[in-house]
């Protein structure tokens, strides 16, 4: 946007390194000029890469390496936010990273990215039951914050980067709204923050059409709770 600030910076440090990512964080600290406020890390591990435009590139059980683990401590020791990118069928051993680990405030990005093609495209609804006990269960974390987001990648299964016009608003608050609605019951708007992930979700919908879906989906809740999903929640964790 014309005029817009970069007002915190997360950055990338291999946490397998464990309490020696610190000499990491120090330089981003330095290079950050006080923006600093944490790292992601990526968790996704594909079960079938070729399925998938994104597959991501973490070895299987990342999250339970105890060099990993040790470079999340540390993170949450020197005061800065961990955040990840995985898939649906690994929500669970994120939550017992983040029960591990309370000290640690913990970003999930993009809702946990269920996904819907492959052999996940005709599971969808099997795919949503299971994803919404494990975002229940996830929520009782009070370190865990939740972006919501990130469901218009063509790894979501929604085909809209296949279709002949772009999809609408509407549309997207008719295929989506559920997985919202849900993640902010689990974790209330205090826990909430709306989250662009272009220029990723480009390849299926406008960044303008998608905030206008994103306003039609946060139309239900008070003012109060609208103002934290859409800006208090993200100032208060990344201390803006």
């Amino acid at each position: 946007m014309p005029g817009s600030k970069i007002a915190g910076i997360i950055g990338h440090a291999d946490l397998t390194r464990g309490a020696e990512v610190e000499e990491a964080l120090e330089a981003h600290e330095e290079a950050g000029g006080g923006l600093f406020r944490g790292i992601r890390h990526s968790l996704a591990h594909s079960e079938y890469p070729e399925v998938l435009m994104i597959p991501g590139r973490a070895p299987a059980g990342l999250s339970a390496s105890k060099s990993f683990r040790s470079g999340v401590h540390r993170l949450g020791q020197l005061g800065y936010i961990f955040e990840s990118w995985h898939f649906h069928y690994q929500i669970a051993e994120f939550t017992d990273l983040a029960r591990a680990l309370p000290e640690t405030t913990i970003i999930l990005n993009h809702l946990g990215t269920p996904l819907g093609v492959g052999p996940y495209e005709s599971q969808r609804t099997e795919i949503f039951q299971r994803w919404s006990e494990a975002m229940k269960t996830l929520a009782e974390c009070p370190n865990v914050f939740a972006k919501l987001g990130g469901l218009a990648m063509p790894d979501n299964g929604f085909g809209w980067h296949l279709a002949d016009r772009p999809a609408t608003s509407d549309e997207i608050v008719s295929a989506q709204a559920h997985y919202y609605n849900h993640t902010i019951d689990c974790f209330g708007p205090d826990r909430c923050m709306f989250e662009s992930n272009f220029p990723v979700d480009r390849l299926s919908v406008s960044y303008r059409v998608l905030y206008n879906a994103f306003k039609k989906i946060a139309m239900q809740y008070s003012d109060q709770e609208q103002a934290q999903m859409f800006a208090d929640t993200a100032l208060g964790t990344y201390q803006i």
